[in-house]
């Protein structure tokens, strides 16, 4: 299948010079070669000292799981992750997933951007009779984990009961990562004491998601756990939302994941080949690059209108803050959510510091019936919206952006379009591609290796050492 997203940029080239951008168009070609060449550099197991760690293997993963599970449909590995998924679909009423950072964050988009926002509150069959779904291991909030233990405990009183069933999907490449470690700890005794320790159940409903080596791998082995699926080594965390990081969680939901791995390589084919002028993501590194280097907006506003997608922001806030915040550089990404902080940050975009490029993040059609303002008799009109009575939501959305868009332009301040025609399994494998694949090659392109995130490890390494009485 073709890609459907589509990135128009034509406002913010009005702020380029033909000099700069023909300029780029050599050198960016250069790094999107480079970004795909490291593939086979990282096969060949020879990877030399100023590209390590070189973790490419996410940009022909989708289409390598395509390729198995058409040569065998159960015994691959999307296969078995669909069995999977499908066995706690219908086994379970409640998806506890646990995992911080890229193993968090992708999941979050993925299902806030396709599923009902009040998805937990509806029954079971208007919820597609999928579960009900919950985070944690995202933080070390002893209020957040202990309310859900406590809607846990409340909730869930007879383990023969479908509607009293509950279970675990555990994702951490390493194990040992603190915040998902400790509510694992804590959430499996609780798993544990439901179903009984020894019990079929206590191992069949935790599935762990995790590297071929690890803690999580050995406890996995040691607790028996009969379905484990892999974090692939060459995939780093923040780059793993289309492995059984992703992919399982939004099985166990329903979700299309063919489709969705469909939509990333078709993504991964359109930006290999086509010329800058054509390809999304390059156009989008060069719009960002040269608003950066020639115009000082080192801000990149990703303004999400409507509330599906606020996850899908917050999701590429933590890719490209990892991957290019290094070696003091890399632009600092910030995710809006529109009109609701156009009554917010909207003043600063309209009139504050020239520092930021911002780009629209717009689904052209609802997914729902679009609803219509009323119209009321004329003596109850005093908020005056009868002469707007009839137009629907969608309608007001459009008029909103075009409007800001408008005033954006009348001021010089440069905004760029990734329009999504349906926000479906297809169009959110291109999202996730597109923007990994823009991030990477931006950072080919400024000479920063995108992979790794040292500057994270500080942190862990300190709040290890302060509970271990070291510090």
């Amino acid at each position: 299948m073709s890609t459907t997203i589509r990135y128009d940029y034509t406002a913010a080239r009005k702020l380029i010079s033909n000099d700069q951008w023909n300029g780029l168009h050599a050198t960016l070609q250069a790094a999107r070669d480079e970004a795909y060449d490291d593939i086979a550099i990282m096969h060949s197991g020879n990877i030399p000292a100023e590209k390590q760690p070189l973790d490419a293997g996410f940009i022909n993963y989708p289409q390598g799981l395509l390729d198995e599970y058409a040569k065998d449909k159960k015994g691959s590995l999307l296969g078995r992750m669909i069995a999977s998924g499908e066995m706690l679909k219908s086994e379970l009423e409640r998806l506890v997933v646990l995992g911080i950072g890229g193993s968090y964050m992708g999941m979050r988009a993925i299902y806030e951007a396709l599923f009902d926002p009040y998805h937990n509150e509806q029954d079971r069959a208007s919820r597609g009779n999928t579960p009900k779904l919950y985070f944690e291991g995202n933080n070390v909030d002893n209020d957040a984990i202990l309310s859900l233990l406590s809607l846990l405990e409340k909730g869930c009183t007879d383990p023969k009961e479908l509607l009293q069933r509950y279970g675990i999907i555990v994702i951490s490449k390493s194990g040992g990562t603190l915040e998902t470690a400790v509510a694992f700890r804590i959430f499996k005794s609780a798993l544990e004491n439901y179903y009984g320790a020894d019990s079929a159940e206590a191992k069949k409903f935790i599935v762990p998601v995790t590297g071929e080596v690890g803690k999580l791998r050995d406890l996995s082995n040691l607790k028996g756990y009969p379905v484990t699926f892999p974090i692939p080594d060459g995939i780093g965390g923040r780059f793993s939302v289309l492995t059984a990081v992703g992919l399982l969680p939004a099985a166990a939901l329903g979700v299309d994941i063919v489709a969705m791995l469909e939509g990333a390589a078709a993504m991964t084919k359109a930006v290999k080949e086509k010329p800058v002028d054509e390809n999304p993501a390059l156009s989008y590194v060069a719009v960002c690059h040269l608003m950066e280097k020639h115009k000082g907006m080192h801000t990149r506003i990703l303004s999400t209108w409507g509330k599906k997608m606020e996850a899908i922001g917050l999701w590429y806030d933590q890719l490209l803050a990892e991957s290019l915040g290094k070696e003091e550089k890399g632009a600092f990404p910030l995710t809006i959510v529109n009109t609701r902080d156009l009554h917010s940050r909207g003043q600063q975009h309209q009139e504050g510091i020239r520092d930021k490029m911002i780009t629209n993040m717009i689904i052209e059609n609802a997914t729902k019936t679009a609803l219509e303002i009323p119209s009321v008799p004329p003596e109850q009109d005093k908020d005056q919206l009868n002469k707007f009575a009839g137009k629907g939501m969608p309608e007001v959305m459009a008029a909103a952006i075009k409007g800001t868009n408008m005033a954006y332009d009348d001021v010089n301040r440069p905004t760029a379009d990734l329009l999504i025609p349906n926000l479906d399994a297809h169009a959110l494998g291109e999202i996730f591609q597109f923007f990994m694949l823009a991030t990477v090659i931006e950072g080919r392109l400024i000479k920063i290796n995108p992979y790794g995130q040292p500057g994270v490890e500080a942190y862990k390494q300190n709040m290890n050492a302060i509970l271990s009485g070291k510090m």
